[in-house]
């Protein structure tokens, strides 16, 4: 009889994917902290580290704002920056070292522009470049910005949407400022009408850019020289069964093993109205959503490999950012923010190029491009932002196992004081309206309050308690950023002298 021997490291290193795939199956995003934005929304979120801290910048219309952040998810205010015209949005930024100095570049969507910034030693912006669209390039409604590092140089390339789409490229100069390489016009073969997602793998030591179209319903992969200009490889449009690209929106990738991944996810059409006059195909047949992924060839060419359709178990519909949360050799953490299910899906990508849907978290507030996977030490976050006129809030996320509360609720305590101008009748009026969220935010299990009646003398001038119970973490979540409580905080702000909030978990 032969005898079979094993390795102790081959033991050990089983045993560890096991314990992972085990840790991987249970993650769940859960929120930390959350800070108002000055801009009127909240578009598009990055971060960046330098010189060991930490920083966030959410962009919306007129401005960014620029936060620290620490490894437990707190966010910090540091400034704001605005830009040109005072307009944007700041649809697309993305930050990068370029030569040893640090860059923030920023697609000003209405602007027609792409500002670049240099990124200073407390994570504040000095504008160092502004490069207008022309007739030879493709930055009209530009929306989507990629840094690609090669040996002779970093380009940034650059996508556009409605009036002028294509693909630009553009030298890095070690000042900031851009020099055009090559710009490719949008056509019947190539899917960049509409670029809202890139991304680049390097294979064999050659350079691949994927690109998504969202108005021609189609991604397209393009070869990089070392010269910064590129040539079409291939592209695949949507169909009915196998692809769901119809409103190609966020684009991402991974290596997995010896396997190249690209993954897209989609908008689809029907989230928009036919007759708008904003969908070039208004023909378009619904035929569900899911998450789309493809196998990179040697040459860099895309092939449709798997899909994960969404179902009632899971929150994929209008996909608009996906973020790689983290990557070992043989599985991929991915995180998919959604603007119609207002949630944040997290799924695993194996090496075999499969996706599982794990936990998702309704957040309460649509995710339109603000979504940013950042890394402190052996902390995974999120941030996300909310294209909400009527939010304003940026909000960051751990990822961690999903903590079993064992049937318990939540209670949400709200302790206030009214300021000493604040009548009665206002009083009064603000309780009834605080009281009414029961009627309106269906997610509040239960709902009462009651006028102080301690006699310790220890109650520091607060008055009124609301205690509010909530099933789960998504009941929270939604309950914090629903348009009804916005309101009620909105209409009864300037009567408040003080709020103490606590929550705590307890058998029902």
């Amino acid at each position: 009889m032969n005898s079979i021997k094993i390795s102790i490291p081959f033991i050990i290193s089983l045993l560890s994917q096991i314990c992972l795939s085990q840790t991987t199956d249970g993650l769940m995003p859960y929120m930390q902290d959350f800070k108002s934005v000055s801009a009127n929304n909240t578009v598009t979120v990055t971060s960046y580290e330098k010189g060991g801290s930490h920083y966030v910048y959410a962009g919306g219309f007129g401005g960014i704002d620029i936060f620290g952040l620490n490894k437990e998810g707190k966010l910090t205010p540091i400034g704001t920056q605005a830009l040109y015209k005072e307009e944007g949005p700041a649809r697309g930024m993305v930050a990068d070292r370029i030569n040893g100095t640090d860059f923030l570049f920023v697609a000003n969507k209405h602007g027609n522009a792409i500002e670049t910034f240099k990124i200073l030693d407390n994570g504040t912006l000095e504008q160092v470049s502004l490069t207008m669209d022309t007739d030879e390039t493709h930055l009209g409604i530009a929306i989507t910005l990629q840094v690609v590092h090669m040996k002779q140089g970093s380009y940034l390339f650059i996508g556009g949407l409605e009036e002028t789409p294509g693909l630009s490229s553009f030298k890095v100069q070690p000042d900031g400022k851009l020099t055009h390489v090559q710009s490719m016009k949008d056509d019947e073969k190539i899917f960049t009408d509409g670029i809202i997602g890139m991304f680049t793998h390097k294979i064999k030591g050659k350079t691949y850019l994927y690109t998504g179209g969202f108005q021609d319903n189609g991604v397209s992969s393009f070869r990089v020289y070392e010269n910064g200009s590129f040539k079409n490889i291939n592209n695949i449009g949507d169909n009915t069964t196998d692809r769901y690209l119809t409103g190609a929106y966020p684009v991402t990738g991974v290596k997995l093993g010896a396997n190249y991944y690209v993954i897209v996810g989609h908008r689809h059409h029907k989230y928009y109205e036919r007759g708008s006059g904003f969908i070039k195909r208004p023909d378009f047949v619904y035929h569900g959503d899911a998450v789309s992924v493809f196998k990179v060839t040697n040459k860099g060419a895309l092939v449709p490999h798997s899909i994960l359709k969404d179902d009632e178990n899971t929150k994929l519909q209008g996909q608009t950012r996906i973020q790689i949360v983290s990557v070992t050799d043989n599985e991929a953490v991915l995180a998919v923010g959604t603007r119609d299910d207002a949630s944040i899906q997290l799924c695993k990508l194996d090496e075999n190029g499969m996706l599982t849907p794990l936990h998702y978290l309704e957040t309460g507030f649509s995710i339109y491009y603000g979504l940013k996977a950042h890394d402190i030490e052996d902390t995974n976050l999120l941030i996300a932002g909310s294209n909400r006129f009527d939010l304003k809030k940026v909000a960051t996320y751990k990822i961690s196992p999903k903590i079993n509360r064992g049937g318990k609720v939540l209670r949400h305590i709200v302790n206030l004081k009214y300021k000493e101008e604040a009548t009665e009748a206002q009083i009064d009026e603000a309780v009834k309206a605080f009281e009414n969220l029961k009627n309106e935010i269906p997610e509040i299990a239960h709902l009462e309050w009651g006028i102080n009646d301690s006699k310790e003398g220890a109650s520091k001038g607060f008055t009124h308690t609301f205690t509010l119970t909530f099933k789960d973490d998504n009941a929270r979540e939604i309950y914090l950023f629903h348009e009804a409580h916005i309101a009620l905080v909105t209409k009864i702000g300037p009567l408040i002298g003080d709020v103490l909030v606590m929550d705590y978990w307890t058998e029902q």
